[in-house]
């Protein structure tokens, strides 16, 4: 063998063993992917997705799916490089910079505990929009959800009470209690009645300064609803507030006569606000996909989703738009009925 030869064939075999080791080197990208669906008025793990006590419920049938978007990757599990290829290759999923998922300066496993706290808001949420579709009232009520160290409440107050006046007017939400503290002068006195397990009790404290030099307590407040019946709801380790509005498709469905879907397959996504607006979500394209490999045929989607969806809905899947829960409910009731407008998605 000649020397150019060889030279050729160990230049080759070098560039090989470096592709080699290079495909299985760690790469900062994160692949998503489409991750189950659960059936909101159905079942998971042999338990109601959505459980109803203190209040009658119907019959339901077809389904109301949520999607979720599955994911490979992150700071503790780096993919490959050769795992990152197939991806660009596969239409189906998605490569993404790895910050775009997990910010440089969190921890990933503080981003899953605010998944959790972000899904257990998001149940409330859809509870709260679905009683106030179907004009079932219910009340609120703000409390304690941390005391800051070395502030006028600690001592005072503490995590779990709940706010009922201040100054003696009704503490109705955060903004009033806020305010009425901000309306002393530092070092004035300002009173709260709260309710700490079965008693209530006044409270008093001194106003101190806060970072920005205004009045303060040193406290952290939440809103917590108060519902005129129980509504559990199940869905196991899936995190994140883009099911809201399926979940309150499901609750309506469950506590009124008729079926919403008649028999249908639908699935959808879209956050939701006590009044019932839908927010737009991330990873449509993955989410379209799970949801026609579940069998679903309708997909309601976010106005502001409805672009990004128009260009990867998969075949045999009619995209729906929703802006708000009742929009849903109505486009529901249409493509049941064969009566009524089913707001499409178009271009902008």
């Amino acid at each position: 063998m000649s020397r150019r030869a060889l030279t050729l064939l160990i230049a080759g075999f070098l560039v090989l063993a470096l592709g080699v080791v290079g495909a299985f080197r760690p790469v900062p990208y994160v692949v998503l992917s489409p991750g189950p669906t659960e059936d909101t008025i159905g079942t998971f793990e042999n338990k109601p997705v959505i459980a109803i006590s203190g209040r009658q419920t119907y019959k339901t049938s077809g389904a109301l799916r949520l999607v979720t978007v599955a994911y490979q990757g992150g700071p503790q599990a780096r993919i490959d490089l050769l795992t990152a290829l197939r991806g660009w290759i596969d239409p189906t999923v998605a490569v993404v910079p790895e910050e775009t998922i997990f910010a440089p300066d969190r921890d990933p496993e503080k981003v899953e505990e605010e998944n959790a706290v972000e899904m257990t808001d998001s149940q409330d949420s859809a509870t709260a929009a679905a009683l106030n579709e179907l004009k079932i009232p219910y009340s609120t009520v703000v409390t304690v959800v941390a005391v800051d160290k070395g502030t006028p409440a600690e001592g005072k107050l503490q995590k779990g009470d709940e706010f009922n006046t201040v100054d003696g007017k009704p503490a109705t939400n955060g903004d009033v209690i806020g305010n009425a503290v901000k309306a002393h002068k530092l070092g004035e006195t300002v009173t709260f009645n709260v309710t700490r397990g079965k008693e209530k009790l006044d409270v008093t404290m001194k106003t101190a300064a806060g970072p920005d030099g205004k009045p303060r307590i040193g406290i952290q407040m939440q809103a917590k609803y108060k519902f005129p019946f129980e509504v559990d709801i199940n869905v196991g380790d899936v995190g994140g507030p883009s099911a809201g509005m399926m979940f309150s498709l499901g609750i309506i469905d469950k506590l009124t006569p008729g079926e919403l879907t008649g028999g249908k397959q639908i699935a959808g996504t879209g956050t939701i606000e006590p009044g019932g607006q839908v927010g737009a979500i991330g990873g449509i394209a993955q989410k379209m996909v799970g949801a026609r490999e579940a069998g679903a045929t309708v997909f309601l989607t976010p106005r502001d989703n409805c672009a990004e969806a128009m260009k990867a809905a998969p075949e045999g899947l009619r995209l729906v738009r929703a802006d708000t829960l009742h929009d849903a409910v109505l486009a529901l009731d249409a493509l049941r009925t064969g009566k009524g407008a089913v707001p499409a998605c178009e271009t902008r």
